[in-house]
């Protein structure tokens, strides 16, 4: 009951989404704008919220951060070693590196959010505002090593700054960070109109996310788009089990651990990808196939709560 009563209303909302579009009662221009409103709007707003009414970092969550940092880092590592290993093409590689530890924040916040609760959305928060920056240097830096294009070092500093800086879900998380230390707390007024906006925000989310899906993709490339699914749902919880074990992680950190280390990875890849001239195929089936076996992951890590 615990994987049922925790996952099935995130896939749901998904599989929702997929239905919608394959009846034409949603378009591609509604599902671009509704992304563009969450994506700029609405899932900020709601990480600021979060973060801000919730108390300042302190060692209680240090231990997740730090254990995010070390598994993610390690589990680049892995990614840069299977594009030899597995041989896979100078076009696709930074597709590939991203799809093995970038992850779907939109999931992971609803999955914590029935599992969690606030408290658990809370410390969810205040870990992707720490992993958000490290996970896009990572694949800008890959992305513009393996993009064919002749770009000197300041020009790729550029690059990652301005994806850093440009980006709204940092932006929420280091403002929310802020006002958390420096002013705490909100006004009623204010409270209840955050909690109104993200009554919309993760349901319109997932079934954005269900209406991009598609499969015409995954045949094609399946084998590396499951060698990918594989180091991000099974390598990457593996590796942060054993961080946040090294680093004596509270039990809500290591709860909130294993779930963000089980996420499916981020449709975010896509756009990165065509910017800085990677496979968008590869990338499309890549997250077809980690949102469908994250089902999996996330079932056996809620069964050891």
């Amino acid at each position: 009951m615990m994987i049922i009563n925790n996952l099935f209303p995130v896939f749901a909302l998904i599989g929702l989404g997929a239905l919608l579009k394959h009846l034409e009662l949603t378009s591609e221009p509604f599902l671009r704008s509704s992304d563009r409103l969450v994506y700029f709007i609405f899932f900020p707003a709601m990480l600021f919220w979060k973060i801000g009414s919730a108390p300042p970092v302190d060692n209680s969550a240090t231990d997740l951060i730090a254990a995010a940092i070390c598994a993610v880092a390690i589990v680049y590592l892995v990614s840069a070693a299977c594009l030899k290993w597995f041989k896979v093409s100078t076009f696709a590689a930074g597709s590939y590196s991203q799809s093995c530890y970038r992850f779907n924040t939109y999931v992971g916040m609803a999955v914590v959010l029935n599992a969690l609760g606030e408290t658990g959305v809370s410390r969810f928060g205040l870990l992707i505002g720490f992993i958000i920056p490290i996970v896009n240097m990572l694949a800008v830096s890959t992305l513009i090593w393996y993009s064919g294009q002749a770009i000197d070092t300041r020009e790729r500093l550029r690059i990652t700054l301005r994806a850093l800086v440009s980006n709204p879900l940092i932006i929420g998380c280091l403002t929310g960070m802020a006002y958390s230390r420096f002013v705490g707390g909100f006004p009623v007024f204010l409270d209840n109109t955050f909690r109104l906006a993200a009554m919309v925000t993760l349901p319109l989310a997932l079934l954005s996310i269900g209406g991009t899906l598609t499969l015409k993709n995954l045949k094609t490339h399946l084998g590396h788009a499951l060698l990918g699914s594989t180091v991000k749902l099974a390598v990457l919880p593996v590796v942060g089990w054993f961080f946040l074990k090294t680093f004596d992680a509270s039990p809500l950190s290591y709860q909130v651990g294993m779930l963000f280390f089980s996420l499916p990875t981020s449709p975010a890849i896509i756009v990165l990808s065509s910017q800085l001239n990677s496979d968008i195929e590869f990338a499309s089936a890549a997250i077809v196939l980690s949102t469908l076996l994250s089902f999996f992951s996330m079932g056996v890590v809620l069964l050891t709560f």
